[in-house]
């Protein structure tokens, strides 16, 4: 299987507290991150908000480019790209973002909102063709009948509507790869399978690949029950490895720490769960990240004049599944 779009210690650092008379600190967002994508596959990206996820979604679509490291796709590094071929890449590599309030304009119809990229990249010539793939497009993502959502303005249109309008908006140019940055979490909880649904179903019909990005574990593992699972902590992969793994066998403390923190359905198991009792509970700045291990500040396994002296590598404990702790070394 090809890799559609591959992530080559990628980092990301940005500027901050600049003023009119002293340049700011760095933040480093993402820091030499590798990941992978297969034609077709689903990779869940987990971690705590603030951990540099976005970011590294926004690099792989393209839209952000990294500080260090390459972007790949298929082979091709991406800001080494010819004009058309990098438009090729943007045409082929969509985004749905996680608040679906914001991502459509609210001065344009669903109609004009959808057909943009269409002209755009020259898919369709006409207004008449352009009503006729825009009216398909809605019918795809379960808004019927289309007439009734075209000419209307996203205030118009509930939370769950908005978001299926964006879904449309990214597989409007037949894309091979979806980034889709927490596109349940601004829904009602009631309609967040129904989204979760279409999206694999739009993966089974159309071969898209995602990069699915969430904070919220379960999520990822419904969604990526049948691909990939990589946990990040202050912009490091800790953990990578097929997703049931991954949350069944958690190896990396700050993945164990996140599954314990999982309130249970059952008030029972909830009280008898043992949560895994932290150093700190406080977050590291970005303008102060720890040396060693980002985790040993927090790390209940923390070895001193170890752990806080040179980062961890990666220990693989089996095919395709890995951790960057020295409890496997």
């Amino acid at each position: 299987m090809s890799k559609v779009l591959e992530l080559r210690d990628v980092s990301v650092a940005f500027e901050v507290g600049r003023t009119l008379f002293s340049g700011g600190r760095m933040a480093k967002a993402v820091d030499r991150v590798n990941l992978e994508l297969g034609e077709g596959r689903t990779l869940a990206l987990v971690g705590e908000s603030g951990c540099g996820k976005t970011t590294t979604g926004k690099v792989a679509a393209g839209l952000i480019k990294p500080t260090d490291g390459s972007v790949l796709f298929y082979g091709k590094d991406v800001w080494k790209m010819k004009r058309e071929e990098f438009k090729e890449f943007r045409k082929s590599v969509q985004i749905i973002h996680q608040d679906p309030y914001s991502s459509l304009n609210p001065m344009l119809t669903i109609f004009r909102a959808l057909s943009a990229p269409l002209f755009r990249h020259k898919l369709v010539s006409s207004k008449e063709e352009a009503a006729d793939m825009v009216s398909k497009l809605l019918e795809t993502v379960g808004l019927v009948p289309p007439e009734e959502f075209m000419n209307k303005y996203p205030h118009q249109l509930s939370g769950g509507q908005r978001q299926r309008v964006v879904i449309a908006r990214a597989i409007s140019l037949n894309p091979k790869v979806i980034v889709a940055d927490e596109p349940v979490s601004m829904i009602d909880v009631s309609l967040r399978l129904q989204i979760l649904h279409l999206m694999k179903d739009l993966q089974r019909k159309m071969g898209v690949a995602y990069l699915f990005i969430t904070h919220d574990l379960a999520t990822g593992r419904y969604f990526a029950r049948d691909g990939y699972t990589a946990v990040m902590y202050l912009g490091t992969i800790v953990e990578f490895g097929p997703t049931n793994s991954v949350i069944l066998e958690p190896l990396h403390p700050y993945t164990r720490a996140l599954l314990s923190a999982i309130p249970e359905a059952d008030p029972e198991k909830t009280r008898m769960k043992k949560v895994m009792e932290l150093r700190s509970l406080d977050v590291p700045s970005l303008l102060n990240i720890p040396s060693g291990c980002k985790f040993h500040p927090r790390c209940p396994f923390f070895k001193e004049g170890k752990c806080d002296k040179q980062p961890p590598e990666r220990y693989y404990v089996g095919k395709d599944r890995w951790v960057a702790c020295y409890l496997y070394e």
